[in-house]
């Protein structure tokens, strides 16, 4: 099981994902399943597609952080941040950070933020693209290593609160 996370952008645009990558068969492969099948108020997960009918490699279940607030916040969920996340899924491949070999054995999990203030297509498509891309890099490479978690613990900051 490889877990990553990143945060890219700023302010209401900003993307923040975290990745949970496994076997189809394992832990992974239950929670992802029971993900699809288990909708709740606000948050209905679904399976990220390229293009309509062109599901992601490996299958990926994206669950929505914030529930949806209002219709242009529906939208910038199902549209430019499931884009991004299927970019940049295609990016990890190209990559080599996803192993075309083996993803007919693997689901991916992404739990992604979209800020319902959010406003501009384009940046939720740009920031989701990349964090994804990023998180995936995180879990494959195993980061943050302890030692550079545990100074930010000792030091915590984030786009929501600083000390």
């Amino acid at each position: 099981m490889e877990i990553g996370e990143a945060f890219v952008g700023e302010g209401v645009n900003a993307a923040h994902v975290n990745t949970v990558l496994g076997d189809r068969s394992g832990p992974v492969g239950a929670a992802w399943a029971t993900g699809l099948a288990g909708p709740s108020m606000g948050h209905a997960a679904f399976v990220v597609v390229g293009q309509p009918g062109i599901a992601a490699v490996p299958p990926t279940l994206f669950v929505n952080k914030s529930p949806i607030a209002n219709p242009d916040h529906g939208r910038l969920t199902w549209g430019p941040a499931q884009a991004g996340v299927a970019k940049g899924i295609a990016l990890a491949h190209e990559e080599g950070v996803l192993d075309a070999a083996s993803v007919s054995e693997l689901v991916l999990i992404a739990a992604v933020w979209v800020n319902p203030s959010a406003a501009d297509a384009q940046a939720v498509f740009a920031n989701n693209t990349e964090a994804t891309l990023q998180a995936l890099r995180n879990g494959r490479e195993g980061r943050p290593r302890a030692a550079d978690a545990i100074a930010a613990g000792l030091s915590p900051w984030n786009a929501f609160f600083q000390p």
